[in-house]
């Protein structure tokens, strides 16, 4: 099991930034990669960001230039680093750690946090 938690959110003018961390415990030596997603009231929950455990990184093409994900595997932590924020930004944020497990693919979750963008 890997437990992650989310924090960094809250209300921003449209144009700042947030720094979002994941604190990630457990078994985190069976993970993969880890992620943000989001989730818009309404809408699907989507990929924000993913670094793997070599450091590759990749991004939406919705926050590529704007946003950084990176990780500090001493602490256990992921980092989002959103700048130049808009309002369609606004969502629900979560952690996301990925294992391929030898009986199969695992996906963990945090309990989200809320960032909100106004204009």
């Amino acid at each position: 099991q890997v437990q992650l938690v989310e924090s960094g959110g809250g209300l921003v003018q449209a144009g700042g930034s947030l720094r979002l961390s994941c604190a990630a415990s457990g078994s985190i030596f069976s993970v993969n990669a880890m992620g943000w997603y989001r989730q818009a009231p309404g809408k699907q929950r989507e990929l924000v960001a993913r670094i793997t455990s070599s450091s590759d990184t990749n991004y939406a093409d919705f926050v590529k230039g704007r946003f950084t994900i990176s990780r500090d595997n001493a602490k256990k932590l992921v980092y989002l680093q959103m700048n130049s924020l808009k309002p369609e930004d606004t969502a629900v944020y979560y952690c996301n750690a990925h294992s391929n497990r030898p009986w199969g693919p695992q996906d963990y979750w945090g309990q989200g946090t809320q960032v909100t963008v106004s204009s």
